[in-house]
């Protein structure tokens, strides 16, 4: 299903159940204060669960590029963040039945995008089992006392580095250095902010793992920043 000609859903008028059966002459007797407008969320919502491809154009439209950029964050092909966006699109039109309104709509759909490029990571390879010295040259270095030898690479979550680095770039394109096991790691821990035992679950992994991961992304991103900043 084609992500481009996206068209607006057409709005129906969509009453409450307490008005079923009741006639248009019958509703002007009803107080406008008890019909409240419905969300645009529920009317695509609506649209979706009846399978109508103009809700689906949408949903495309409205959300498509927030969640393009999402999967960004953890793809580095283009390519392959389009087909998880694709693959997310369809997954959420086709379970839309499971969205029970406790959320928003684009918070449940930022979370399939998410897997999908999970999804996408394990296929190309497995990033819950390497966890070689491969991070090694990035992290902080120290003497032969244990010493820091880059004297202030203590580790900092990435969104306050976000906060006080001066260009915001930088710090994504420090991020984008680290290997695929610990970018993917601070990312959901400290871009996305959920939890580590959540983290744990979607890569499979123990929660003690991703502490260790987490540590080590940070220290390094403290690093290479510092080093970006000298060079």
């Amino acid at each position: 299903m084609s992500l481009q000609g996206t068209s607006v859903i057409r709005r129906q008028t969509i009453y409450p159940s307490e008005y079923a059966g009741v006639t248009a002459d019958d509703r002007r007797v009803f107080s406008p204060a008890r019909a409240k407008p419905l969300s645009t969320d529920v009317i695509l919502v609506a649209g979706l669960r009846s399978g109508d491809q103009h809700a689906f154009e949408e949903m495309v439209r409205r959300f498509g590029g927030r969640l393009l950029a999402t999967a960004r964050r953890y793809l580095r092909s283009e390519a392959d963040a389009c087909d998880a966006l694709q693959d997310a699109l369809l997954c959420a039109f086709k379970s839309i039945d499971t969205f029970k309104g406790d959320s928003q709509l684009s918070t449940w759909l930022h979370r399939i995008v998410v897997n999908c490029a999970l999804m996408h990571l394990r296929a190309q390879r497995n990033c819950a089992e390497a966890d070689g010295g491969e991070i090694d040259e990035l992290l902080p270095r120290f003497d032969t006392r244990g010493n820091w030898i880059d004297e202030g690479s203590q580790s900092a979550p990435a969104h306050v580095l976000f906060e006080a680095s001066e260009t915001r770039a930088m710090v994504r394109q420090c991020i984008d250095l680290l290997p695929d096991n610990y970018r993917i790691v601070l990312i959901l821990r400290d871009i996305e902010e959920l939890a580590t035992d959540e983290v744990a679950l979607l890569l499979d992994v123990t929660p003690s793992n991703v502490k260790v991961r987490l540590h080590r992304a940070r220290q390094a991103l403290k690093a290479l920043l510092e080093r970006e900043q000298i060079s």
